[in-house]
Formats: structure tokens, sequence, C-alpha cells
């Protein structure tokens, strides 16, 4: 498994994270469809003792169920900052970033806790971070937990993704350097969508809420009043929570269209200023329309002033149509020269792509006898002219005459394929073979349907369709006379013919 080096810059935070912005490597990971994958979790600096485990499964319906359990989690709010809750992100290497859920606190101090989530992504990361409400967009750069390693209950080897960048939420908001309010003597029992809700209307108001979106800014705030009244009552939790996260929807509904809006008048203010500048560009058009007029009349008075004095050059007109017609011949010989050149380059570039595509081949036909052990262990391995010949034997199948493969011999096909899709380079040529025992027809269908097993077999093992050609040929190739059992056992085979593309 392959570690793909997810970059999270995290800047510099002075009451929660004193750190500079350093990349971060995290593993992603491509989970099988069908697989149960054990996933592990490793705490930040700070929080050591906090762990993580999620169990994962890739189903038939292209979603991939995720059962996360954490444990020895501090209390948001302890980070500063405005952090009151924890949220589960999914990152893909196309850049896709996808909040699962909220991570919610169990009891006043350290807590554990699970959470249960789906998403259609089969290849991601897994991170925690903590959050000022549950319904944020993108995730801090306040990471709790990242997921470091995952095993597959059945052992099979797990994909790797390409490399992706990320950035975490850089908003000034949690850069704010100002010392922490005195807090209540019961902050830290306040429940957390209580305390979600007021870090929403703040980043509301942050956004510009109080101006571009008043109502809904109050109404949030009304929420909220209704949620901290219902919990000074004593009412129950289930209730508090239903009014604060309405509180909570309200406020980040407010934040965008705040956010909206002053985008809004960005875009006015450009039109405004691009038109300004139309203006001023066709200012410099009449003007220069007024400059050409003044010199048209000077041309006027020069072209006079030219036909005056044309009876003192009519001797070097001559002179000058000679000159013309050898800067013609020039020109054309320059002419000619340049595509006398431009075939030299040409030519030169061609013998230095041939030159480049004949290195490749031999560094490739070097590296055969390494590919050669490395395939070995699979079966019969010889060296031919052109590259290698990987013979699988008949033991591949579940009979002379079967389509199915055997359970262990299936997974040793994953193997061959995971050991050619990093050997790129080569063309795998997937020619099947058999006995004559049998009608002629129903044999070369054989084969033919032998050889499209394996070649799907290895491009689901990540080998490029594009490497792959396959092909059956019944018993027209038999490599021994088809006379008795063991004869027909060494025509019974399927072969790999693995060259260097040209």
């Amino acid at each position: 498994m392959r570690i793909l080096i997810l970059f999270i810059i995290l800047a510099l935070n002075s009451l929660a994270l004193a750190q500079f912005d350093v990349p971060r490597e995290a593993l992603a990971i491509t989970y099988p469809r069908g697989e149960i994958v054990i996933v592990k979790f490793r705490g930040t600096t700070r929080f050591p003792r906090m762990s993580g485990e999620a169990i994962v499964r890739r189903t038939d319906k292209n979603v991939t169920e995720i059962e996360l359990s954490v444990s020895k989690m501090p209390r948001p709010f302890e980070l500063g900052q405005g952090y009151v809750t924890y949220v589960l992100w999914a990152i893909s290497p196309d850049g896709t970033i996808s909040n699962l859920g909220e991570i919610k606190r169990r009891g006043l101090l350290e807590f554990d806790s699970k959470i249960k989530v789906t998403t259609p992504l089969q290849t991601f990361a897994l991170m925690v971070t903590a959050e000022p409400h549950f319904l944020v967009r993108r995730p801090s750069r306040a990471i709790m937990l990242e997921n470091v390693a995952a095993i597959s209950r059945s052992g099979r080897v797990l994909q790797t993704a390409n490399v992706v960048n990320y950035f975490g939420n850089l908003s000034d908001y949690f850069n704010d350097l100002r010392a922490p309010e005195i807090a209540g003597s019961d902050y830290a029992k306040t429940p957390s969508t209580i305390l979600q809700a007021r870090q929403a209307i703040a980043l509301a108001k942050y956004a510009g809420a109080i101006s571009e979106a008043p109502e809904e800014l109050k109404e949030a705030e009304s929420l909220l009043k209704k949620a901290e009244d219902e919990w000074k009552a004593g009412r129950s939790e289930a209730d508090i929570e239903v009014t604060a996260r309405q509180s909570v929807g309200l406020a980040v509904k407010a934040e965008e269209i705040a956010l909206e809006r002053k985008e809004a008048r960005r875009r006015r203010s450009e039109k405004i200023q691009t038109e300004a500048e139309i203006r001023k560009a066709e200012e410099k058009y009449s003007q220069a329309q007024e400059e050409i007029k003044l010199l048209q009349e000077e041309l006027e008075r020069e072209r006079k002033n030219r036909e005056l004095r044309e009876r003192d050059i009519a001797n070097l007109t001559e002179q000058i149509k000679a000159l013309r017609e050898e800067n013609q011949n020039l020109r054309r010989e320059l002419d000619e020269t340049r595509v006398k050149l431009a075939k030299v380059e040409t030519e030169k570039s061609n013998l230095e792509i041939q030159r480049e595509k004949e290195l490749k081949i031999a560094k490739l036909k070097e590296n055969l006898p390494i590919l050669m052990e490395s395939l070995k262990p699979f079966g019969s391995v010889r060296q031919s002219s052109d590259g290698l010949v990987l013979t699988l034997s008949e033991e591949y199948f579940t009979g002379i005459r079967s389509l199915n493969f055997k359970p262990q011999y299936e997974t040793r096909l994953f193997s061959i394929a995971t050991i050619l899709a990093n050997s790129t380079g080569y063309k795998i040529i997937i020619q099947a073979h058999t006995d004559n025992r049998g009608d002629p027809t129903e044999l070369l269908n054989l084969t033919q349907e032998r050889a499209r097993l394996i070649a799907e077999k290895l491009i689901a093992g990540g080998v490029d369709t594009s490497r792959i050609e396959y092909r059956g040929f019944g018993a027209s190739i038999p490599i021994a006379p088809n006379t008795d059992n063991l004869s027909r056992m060494k025509n019974r085979r399927v072969e790999l013919i693995i060259t260097p593309t040209n």
C-alpha cells in the first residue's frame, strides 16, 4: 500500500495549534467492493491519547459505509478559537471534500463516541477536525484524528490514488488574537448545540450578515435565545437540540447570503470599473482619430512635395527597381534556406525521438530479468527474443474445461496484476490453448473465454486496458503431441507474453 501525500497547510494558531504552516501526510485508500476494511486513526501530538478505529465497507450499490469509533476525545472548546464540536471528513484525490457528519460530545470531560455514515466516494482519506458548528462547508486546520493504516479482513491488497493538494479553512476568524472572554460558571455544561449556534451566529456576523441578511440573522438569534431559555428551564436535551440546530441552519443561511451579496457588490464594482476603463479607451480612440486626421493632412502635403521632387529622382527609379528585384531574389533564397533548415530540424527531431524510443526499449529489456524473477512464483517463465513468456498451467481453473478459477489461484492472478501494473512500459499478450479432445469450435470458444477472463482479472488488478491483448487458439498450437494425458496437460495452458511497448 502506498502513502497518498495529502498536503494540509496549518496556519499559526496562537490559542490552539501554536505551529507554522507545514505539509502533512495522510493515508488515502481505495476500498474494494464487498471487502470489510479496518482503518486505524491517530491523534495529534497535543492530544496523543486520542485514537479511533473505523470499519469501512464498499457495497454493491456504489456506496461506502463507514462506522467510526473514537476515544479519549477532549472537549472541543478547550482548543479555543471558537471550536465547539467535531466533524468527520472524506477528501478524494480530485479535491472533493465531504462533511460526513458530526461526532457528538458525550459527557463533560474526555469522551468516547461513535458515528455511522455513508459516502459515494471510493478512494478517500478520513480525518476528524474541530469545528465551530456541524454545518461547516470546509474543514478547519484543527485536525484531531486522521487515518494512518488499513487492513482488509480478506488480506486483499488495497489500491492507491494520486496526490491531492488540500488547504484548510484559512478564514481570519480563526486567527483572532484577542484574549478570550471570562466563561460563565456553567460554560462547560452548556449543550454543544447551543455553543454551535453561538459560533454560527458569530461567523454570520463576521461575514457581514448584520447589514446583508438582517432578517435571517435576527431569526437565528431568536431561535438561539429560545434554546437557551429551554436549557435554563430544564427542558429535554432533544428539544434544545432541535431548536439550536434550527438556529445553526438559519445562521449558516445568513452567512451564505451575506457572502453572496458581498460577492455581487464586488462584481458590480468590477463592472463599473470596467465600464469606466471602456469610456477612457473610447476617449483615447477619439484622440487617436484626431491624430490620424492630422497625420493624413501632413501626408497629403508630403505627397505634393514629393511630386515636385520626382523630376530630381527620376534617374534613381531604375536603380530602385533593380534593388527590388535583387531583394526579391534574396527573399526567395532566404525562404528556400528556411525550408531546408526546417527539414533538417525535423529530421534531427525524428532521430532524437527514435533514439529515445530505442533507449527506453533497451532499458525495459534490461529490467526483464528482475520482472522474470518476480513472476516465477506464479508459473513457468522463459525469456524470448521479444520479452518474457509466463505460462499458467491448467491448475488455475477448477477443471480442464472449466471457466472458473480456483480461489487460491484467483489470488495469484491479482498478485500478477499488481506486478504488471507497477511494471509500466510492457505490453501483455494473453494466449490461451488446450488439447484436441472435443469439438474444435467449442475448444476455440473455451480458450477465448479463458483469455478474456484472465484479461479482466489483470484489468481489475490495476493493469491499464490499453496494454492488454488476448486471444484463444483452441488446440491449434500444441507444444506436445496429444497422445497421452501428460502431453495433453502440457497443451492445456495460458501464456502471458510480456514485451516492451514500442
